[in-house]
C-alpha cells in the first residue's frame, strides 16, 4: 500500500468529523443529506390512498399453523413473508370488497419449515404455493380473470420463486409456472437470471429492528476498523472441493486479506457483531450461495459503507436507495485488489456517503418494524404495487382463455399437498 493510503487512514480513523449515526432515533439532529433527484421523492411516496389490496383468507395450514409449528420463523431472514401479511391485514390500503381491489395477495408462509438449525427447507414450498392457488381459483372468479397478473406473492427464498437454495437446480427448476404472470416480491435480485422475472419487486431480507435497537453505542464511538466482516469463506459441507460457493469471492478475500491489518475478517460471530459495525467505516458484503444478505441491512443501518462484492445484483428499491452513491461496487474478479480500492476513495467521498446512510429515511426503508412506520419496507413494497397500476387492459384474459400450464414443472411438485 501507497504511504498516502495510511496517511490518509489515520486521518479518518482520529478526525472528530467523520459520521457516527444512531440510526433508529430518527428526530436526532445528524450530518445527513437528503437523496437527490426523483429518488429522493420516491423515498419518502405515501402508497396510502394510490391502491386497494384483498387479502385472501386461506386456511390457517398456509400460514398460522406453521408459524404456530415453529415460531424461529418470525426472527429469521425470510421472516419478510409473515410480516407483510400481518402488516396487510390492518393497513389502511387493505379493502375487504374485492371488485375494488387493484391488487390480490395471497399469503402463504414457504419458508417456514426449518431444520434443527434454523435454515429453511424449500422442498415443499412448490407444492404448498400450487395449493393455495388451486383453492383461489377455485373459490374465487379474480384468480381466473387475468390468471394471477393482478396478484403479488412474497418469495423471500434464496432464489425467489425457483424454490431451491443452490443457484444450479434453482436454474434448472426455473420460478414456478403458475406464477409466471404474478408481480413477485422477492429478496433475490439478479440482472438477467431465470429466478428474476421482469416486473418484481425487490426486497430487503428480514433484520429483527428491536434486536438492532439494543445494541447501539454511543454515538460518537470511532470508525476504528477499517474493514469489516463476519461469516464463511468456505462452505466445506456443501461445497467440499471449494470454488462454488460466492462463486470463490469469499475465498479469495480470506486468502488475500486474512493478515492484513486493515481488514478485520473472521468466520467467528461475535456477542459484539453489531457493535463492531457501528465501529467500523466499510462493512464487506459478499455473496454467499445467493447474492444478498441481512449485512446489507445492517450496514445501512449502523451507518458502515456497505461494500457490495457480488455481480449483476439487483439491490432492494433501487428506483428509491441510491446505492450507487451510499456503497462500493467491487467485481467479484477484482477481490484480490481490495485493499487498494477501498485506500484509494477520497475521504471527502467516504463523509458524503456516511452522510446519506445517515438519513433516516433511508434506513426506515430497509426495515420492517412492527407496528409500521411511515416510509418503511412494508410502505416501500406498497410504492412499488402503486406505481404498477393502472394494470394494462392486455392482463385481463378472455372468457374461456388461458395463458398458464398448470401441468408444467417438475413431477415432484404436482403432488397434492
Amino acid at each position: 500500500m501507497e504511504i498516502w493510503g495510511w496517511v490518509f487512514i489515520g486521518i479518518l480513523f482520529l478526525a472528530d468529523f467523520v459520521v457516527k449515526i444512531e440510526p433508529f432515533k430518527l428526530g436526532r439532529s445528524q450530518p445527513t443529506e437528503r437523496i437527490s433527484g426523483s429518488a429522493g421523492d420516491v423515498l419518502e411516496d405515501n402508497p396510502v390512498g394510490r391502491l386497494k389490496v384483498f387479502v385472501y383468507e386461506l386456511p390457517s395450514k398456509y400460514n398460522k399453523k406453521i408459524l404456530q409449528k415453529d415460531p424461529r420463523c418470525l426472527n429469521h431472514m425470510f421472516a419478510a413473508e409473515i410480516y407483510m401479511h400481518r402488516f396487510l391485514l390492518s393497513s389502511p390500503v387493505r379493502t375487504l370488497n374485492p371488485e375494488e381491489a387493484d391488487w390480490f395477495y395471497t399469503p402463504v408462509y414457504t419458508t417456514c419449515d426449518l431444520t434443527p438449525n434454523g435454515l429453511p427447507l424449500p422442498f415443499k414450498s412448490p407444492r404448498m404455493m400450487r395449493s393455495a392457488i388451486q383453492l383461489i381459483s377455485s373459490n374465487w372468479p379474480y384468480w381466473n380473470r387475468t390468471e394471477g397478473a393482478d396478484h403479488f406473492f412474497l418469495v423471500p427464498h434464496d432464489f425467489g420463486a425457483c424454490f431451491h437454495y443452490q443457484e444450479e437446480k434453482a436454474i434448472e427448476r426455473g420460478i414456478l409456472p403458475l406464477l409466471q404472470r404474478a408481480t413477485l416480491v422477492q429478496t433475490f435480485g439478479q440482472r438477467n437470471h431465470v429466478c428474476l422475472k421482469e416486473g418484481s419487486i425487490t426486497i430487503p431480507p428480514y433484520a429483527p429492528p428491536q434486536k438492532m435497537q439494543t445494541h447501539l453505542i454511543p454515538d460518537k464511538t470511532p470508525r476504528s476498523i477499517f474493514v469489516y466482516f463476519r461469516g464463511l469463506f468456505y462452505d466445506v459441507g456443501n461445497d467440499p472441493e471449494g470454488g462454488y460457493y460466492a462463486r470463490g469471492a469469499r475465498a479469495a478475500v480470506w486468502e488475500n486479506f486474512k493478515d492484513n491489518p486493515l481488514f478485520d475478517i473472521s468466520t467467528e460471530h461475535p456477542t459484539t457483531y453489531y457493535e463492531d459495525m457501528q465501529r467500523a467505516v466499510f462493512c464487506l458484503c459478499p455473496l454467499g450461495w445467493a447474492p444478498w444478505s441481512p449485512r446489507l441491512v445492517e450496514a445501512v443501518i449502523f451507518g458502515c459503507i456497505p461494500v457490495i462484492i457480488a455481480d449483476d445484483i439487483v439491490l432492494p428499491f433501487a428506483d428509491a436507495i441510491p446505492w450507487e452513491e451510499i456503497g462500493v461496487f467491487v467485481d467479484e474478479k477484482d477481490v484480490p485488489n481490495l485493499d487498494t480500492i477501498l485506500t484509494s476513495i477520497p475521504p471527502e467521498v467516504i463523509l458524503r456517503k456516511q452522510r446519506l446512510l445517515a438519513n433516516p429515511s433511508m434506513k426506515q426503508a430497509m426495515l420492517f418494524p412492527q407496528p409500521a412506520q411511515p416510509g418503511d419496507a412494508f410502505h416501500q413494497v406498497l410504492n412499488g404495487l402503486a406505481r404498477k397500476l393502472p394494470h394494462d387492459k392486455s392482463v385481463y384474459l378472455k372468457p374461456g382463455e388461458r395463458v398458464l400450464n398448470w401441468t408444467a414443472g417438475p413431477v415432484g411438485d404436482l403432488k397434492p399437498w
